[in-house]
């Protein structure tokens, strides 16, 4: 395993981060397939094995269990120092704002609630997970610096944002002497690639790392053309965010099994072992064990330049999707799916 520093701190994390988001109660929340905790507990000691020491999760994540799930499985297989553990907030709910919550106080609430379900005494990294339209970046920036210096956080990470939204927002940490945010955690792999028009230039030039979600795709960057499985059936935000460019995204899909037939590897290898040349730590979620094995052995693998042009050349612009595509003003009236699920959680 490599490894390297977020962003500009001393924090040391695997290349590759295993994703949280499977883990947790199927029954709640917003994801059937889902893995229990006994499902768990084996993958992250088995990733803790092959040398991860890189675990993302969310308040957010079937409504908490996840992070309840993966705070115990860490207290058992690792020593707390040696791991580092990221977790995230969601904006305020609408029943919070007319409560006049404010936001310090969900900050606070947030990350004591998260503390309690991971069982520690704090994170490693706390991660805003959604741009917040209805709460000034002033009072989350000065709450989150409040709780670094209490000794709960370690570094700051922002997820579906905008470059102007990032670049606003250490503009004002800069001006009032508060912690700025070191990472960033958006929508980014070979078949949405919109990252690099403005993100990833932005990131490299201030020494911010970027540790994307959806390596795979939602699974359709490791599956043949006309390959299935449950959640690829099932998961019907990821048929939302993909399906209106399924046609395009094919062949990009059909050059990676290629690559993948000459180096006789998966898929999965191919897939993310081209993003390991873009990011510092892509999220790669796990519901197998052998589900580790890839992306950990992908890290090894090293594409040529023609590799990464044949995989690249195909590449149209693609609309925004999920999350990011809500990232208007207009989600001050909206209800999300996933601040729903935070709700749920509390």
């Amino acid at each position: 395993m490599e490894f390297r520093n977020l962003g500009n701190t001393d924090i040391h994390v695997s290349r590759i981060c295993m994703g949280c988001m499977g883990f947790g109660n199927a029954a709640t929340g917003q994801h059937s397939w889902t893995v229990n905790e006994e499902t768990t507990r084996q993958i992250i000691r088995y990733g803790l094995e092959k040398g991860i020491n890189f675990y993302d999760t969310a308040i957010a994540y079937q409504a908490g269990t996840s992070e309840q799930f993966v705070g115990q499985a860490l207290r058992d297989f690792a020593k707390r120092e040696e791991v580092i553990v990221a977790t995230k907030f969601l904006p305020r709910s609408q029943a919070e704002i007319e409560s006049g919550e404010s936001g310090a106080d969900h900050v606070k609430k947030s990350l004591d609630l998260s503390l309690s379900h991971l069982g520690m005494d704090y994170v490693d990294l706390y991660i805003y997970h959604m741009w917040d339209w209805n709460t000034p970046i002033e009072e989350y920036l000065e709450a989150l610096h409040q709780e670094v210096k209490a000794g709960k956080i370690r570094a700051l990470g922002i997820a579906n944002c905008f470059a102007w939204q990032l670049a606003e927002a250490n503009a004002i940490a800069k001006e009032n002497g508060w912690t700025p945010f070191v990472s960033v955690q958006n929508h980014y792999n070979l078949i949405m690639r919109e990252e690099e028009r403005e993100m990833k230039i932005y990131c490299d030039e201030h020494g911010i790392s970027l540790t994307p979600y959806s390596a795979l795709a939602a699974g359709r960057l490791s599956r043949k053309p006309g390959e299935t499985t449950r959640r690829l059936e099932e998961d019907t935000y990821a048929k939302f965010k993909y399906d209106q460019t399924a046609e395009q995204d094919q062949i990009i899909i059909e050059r990676v099994m290629n690559l993948a037939k000459k180096y006789n590897v998966s898929m999965t290898e191919i897939s993310i072992a081209w993003l390991l040349t873009k990011v510092d730590a892509p999220i790669c979620g796990a519901t197998k064990l052998h589900h580790v094995d890839a992306p950990v052995a992908a890290v090894d693998l090293k594409l040529s330049e023609s590799d990464l042009l044949y995989l690249e050349e195909a590449y149209v612009p693609h609309p925004l999707s999920g999350v990011m595509a809500q990232n208007t003003p207009d989600a001050r009236t909206q209800k999300h799916v996933w601040i729903k699920n935070g709700e749920q959680s509390k």
